[in-house]
């Protein structure tokens, strides 16, 4: 269900991974929070509570996606992002923006799943074992008495204490390479690929639903084979835990969640918007009709997947676009509407570069020393070097295109190439970047423009 966390709580957890963009991290902030807010309402107002959906405006690079993905996390919250210029107007070729709804439920039913298999796995856990150490005990020692014990004749179904004698032997590790048989499913039988009809209402959901149908009238055929036991162990874990979860509560669940916490986040929303000065023909004509099938499914809608229906009504709906052509206004008006809250995000420069470098949880320099460590490579960036890197992606993106906190990666990777390839063998060795290496790697992009609009 919705957040407990309060917006002063959720911007702190988003300045964590996210550099300023603090209008954004606010408004979204108070949207969640709107959806535990309405969950105390009673039940007759609360249905007559609509989210209230955002347009985030911006450079790309700036964190509009980001900012959406983390919020998600934070909130536990069935999250998928869809590209506005993925979707086609219905009757013609490309996804039917229905989808978007078929995958926020499929995300839905992947959260809730991992969360019952967290919940079930001690207990799938004791009854995986069990069943092993029954297949390491045999109910007549004949025939198997060799392969499984051994030499150790102490070791057999009739002595008093074999099975947990096996066990501590199991948990010791003394017998991952023995071998023990399992009937698995097998995967021969008919194979049936479905494929919806692009552009046709439904037909996209109608090949799932029939694929779904024939693997239930013909179900993979058994059959025997050995397996190493931390294999065999792993399977059964995985056996117990599907018998221990209850699927149709799972799918209740799900659905619940995806229709009252789901978000979709829809970008590059300015590429299907028809600004004022267009004549209004022919590609245009396509823009206007992607709005048009958005607008039922923002608005409130009933889609079919194949978990059952879903309404649309509560889910939140997070659009992103740079809008440098185009402007909210020129959205049709119907959508505008469906879209209440606009914030504009900042574009991103030499002081913002340094802190996204530095602060962040999951900040590059930290990616980087610790892929390093992983070769036994002490890596150090010196504050002069990583000013140096802010100033030349500042510059980069002046002067090329701008592509926001990207420009860092394409830089990082510049700077760091040599030193990754060779890592393997300089194991041991401290290895500090400072302001003269940065610019020594970066000479040739900063002297040549068009190599530099080539290589970052």
């Amino acid at each position: 269900m919705a957040t407990t966390m309060t917006p002063r709580e959720i911007v702190q957890e988003l300045d964590k991974y996210i550099v300023g963009q603090n209008d954004a991290k606010r408004m979204v902030a108070v949207a969640v929070r709107n959806r535990w807010r309405r969950q105390k309402l009673e039940p007759r107002l609360r249905d007559e509570v609509s989210p209230k959906n955002i347009i985030m405006m911006g450079p790309t690079g700036v964190g509009k996606t980001e900012i959406a993905r983390r919020l998600a996390k934070l909130c536990g919250s069935p999250f998928v992002k869809a590209e506005a210029t993925k979707y086609t107007e219905v009757g013609y070729v490309g996804r039917d923006v229905e989808s978007m709804v078929r995958d926020l439920m499929e995300v839905a039913v992947s959260l809730v799943q991992e969360e019952e298999r967290r919940r079930v796995k001690a207990k799938a856990e004791e009854a995986a074992e069990e069943r092993l150490l029954d297949l390491l005990l045999p109910s007549s020692g004949a025939g198997m008495h060799e392969t499984v014990y051994g030499e150790d004749s102490a070791l057999t179904p009739s002595v008093p204490g074999t099975r947990e004698k096996l066990r501590a032997m199991w948990r010791g590790g003394r017998l991952d390479e023995r071998e023990v048989e399992l009937e698995v499913d097998s995967s021969e039988g008919p194979q049936v690929e479905m494929f919806g009809m692009p552009g046709v209402p439904g037909m996209e959901q109608m090949g799932s639903q029939i694929k779904d149908a024939f693997s239930r009238m013909f179900p993979g055929r058994k059959k025997r084979r050995n397996f190493k036991l931390q294999e065999a162990y792993d399977i059964l874990v995985q056996e117990e835990t599907d018998r221990l979860i209850d699927h149709d509560a799972v799918t209740d669940r799900a659905r619940e969640r995806a229709e009252q916490t789901g978000i979709i986040f829809i970008d590059e929303i300015d590429k299907v918007a028809v600004p004022a000065h267009s004549g209004r023909g022919g590609v245009d004509v396509s823009r206007e009709g992607v709005q048009r099938d958005l607008l039922p499914i923002v608005e409130g809608s009933v889609v079919n997947t194949k978990y059952g229906v879903i309404r649309t009504d509560h889910v939140l709906f997070i659009a992103a676009g740079a809008f440098h052509v185009s402007k909210p206004s020129d959205l049709i008006p119907e959508l505008q509407g469906r879209f209440p809250l606009r914030v504009e995000l900042s574009p991103l420069g030499r002081e913002e570069f340094l802190r996204i470098l530095t602060e962040p949880h999951n900040a590059l320099t930290l990616q980087y020393s610790a892929l390093m460590h992983t070769e036994g490579v002490s890596l150090e960036f010196t504050p002069d070097a990583l000013e140096e890197v802010a100033a030349f992606a500042e510059t980069t993106n002046r002067q090329t295109e701008n592509i926001g906190a990207r420009r860092l990666y394409t830089i990082m990777e510049k700077i760091l190439s040599d030193l990754s390839f060779d890592a393997p063998e300089r194991a041991g060795e401290h290895v500090v970047i400072d302001k003269d290496a940065v610019r020594r790697k970066l000479a040739d992009v900063r002297e040549n423009a068009d190599l530099t609009r080539f290589i970052l």
